[in-house]
């Protein structure tokens, strides 16, 4: 098989998903096109030789709709001969956009693909595409269907994470978020977002709350206690797992992922594919895997996807220097941790969703391009990227500094 490379990542600031969000009047597919015009302009790229551009986009209805890969590539003045596909495998569809796009270099077929994701959750909504896994009884009873935020506190509840834990997590990603920035450690891979007069709009991630603290948080009550109580969910719950007797409610706004807007793009391709257009690599793509995970818990995907990605691979916990997983919710990276017995040294060291924010369909590909930036201001060498999904799923890629 063709060896894989990753020659440079790019991606916007993640504006709040509201309507006064800074991004909120830029349309889905001029985020994508700003990915894609600087990850051209950086990298001299002849996009005549382009062979994909694979996005994720996990509500692409409205003006997210239509293949917006495609259509951002005309939005950027790209060569018309680059095509475009858009996918969905909920929250990982920008980390599979990137695996999909190394199986095809794999397989010999492309040599050089874009890939990445998009979401712009101000003005497509989550959950505007529908689907019979929300809507369908004869989907969503033996998928024990409930909110996932009723499937983390079922997480807490099995696991033992009490809310000071999910707290003083959720307060530690705002600490290392704004460390991150204040450091100036996305300055290379945040680009700004501009209006069509060429002014920033946004250039740094909006969502984030870095004077957060433990008193603030204690303040908020629970978010999924009503839906899991009122709406029935919590008794799905005890029915898949009965020898949990009551859920702990722990989750709420501030130790969850923010709705936000933001696109990424990740330049990918083989070392004749990058020789070609003088492209140096920065790291390969060793390996990759998705799995189906317990469909209650819901978003413990990436532990059972970690196992069979070593199992896959022949490599250990022990043989991964860094690990960036979505903080989707706070319990779910805890369980990860516990799982694995991970150091919180090792893991989203630069803060993650929880403070900066998770734009659904970019996501994947953005907490790649964070933790290959930190194995080179480390000098380290291998990383694990992983997200839960929706559905109980989970995605996970090793990569390997070259």
């Amino acid at each position: 098989m063709t060896e894989v490379f990753i020659y440079d990542h790019v991606r916007t600031p993640r504006g709040r998903g509201k309507k006064d969000g800074a991004l909120h009047e830029v349309p889905s597919v001029r985020l994508a096109a700003k990915t894609l015009e600087a990850i051209r302009d950086r990298n001299g790229l002849d996009t005549s030789y382009v062979d994909d551009i694979i996005m994720g986009c996990v509500d692409p209805v409205m003006d997210a709709g239509a293949v917006i890969p495609k259509a951002a590539a005309f939005e950027a003045g790209y060569s018309t001969r680059a095509p475009g596909m858009q996918i969905s495998r909920f929250c990982a569809s920008g980390l599979d956009a990137v695996n999909f796009a190394a199986g095809k270099v794999a397989a010999g077929s492309d040599d050089i693909v874009i890939a990445g994701g998009v979401e712009s959750m101000s003005r497509v909504g989550m959950g505007m595409s529908g689907g019979s896994w929300y809507m369908d009884p004869s989907v969503n009873f033996p998928a024990f269907f409930m909110p996932q935020g009723v499937s983390a506190d079922l997480i807490a509840t099995k696991y033992g994470f009490s809310r000071d834990d999910v707290d003083a997590y959720a307060v530690e990603s705002q600490k290392r978020a704004a460390k991150a920035w204040d450091a100036g450690y996305f300055k290379n891979s945040v680009i700004p977002v501009k209006d069509q007069n060429g002014l920033v709009i946004l250039d740094r991630d909006e969502h984030m709350r870095p004077t957060t603290d433990m008193q603030s948080l204690a303040s908020l009550n629970p978010s999924f206690q009503m839906p899991g109580e009122m709406g029935g969910f919590e008794a799905v719950g005890i029915q898949a797992h009965p020898e949990i007797e009551r859920i702990n409610y722990v989750h709420h706004a501030g130790n969850s992922s923010g709705i936000v807007d933001g696109a990424a793009a990740v330049l990918v391709g083989s070392k004749a594919g990058g020789e070609a257009m003088n492209l140096k690599p920065r790291a390969r793509i060793r390996h990759f895997a998705n799995i189906g995970s317990d469909p209650a818990l819901m978003l413990t995907g990436p532990v059972d996807v970690t196992e069979k990605l070593l199992a896959r691979s022949g490599m250990k916990i022990a043989d991964i220097d860094l690990f960036e997983l979505n903080e989707a919710f706070a319990a779910v990276v805890l369980r990860y941790m516990q799982a694995f017995e991970i150091s919180h040294d090792k893991i989203n060291v630069n803060g993650g969703a929880i403070a900066m924010g998770h734009p659904l369909g970019a996501t994947g590909a953005m907490i790649l391009g964070t933790v290959l930036d930190e194995l080179e201001r480390r000098d380290l060498n291998t990383a694990l990227i992983t997200l839960c999904i929706g559905a109980g799923m989970g995605t996970a890629t090793i990569i390997e500094r070259v």
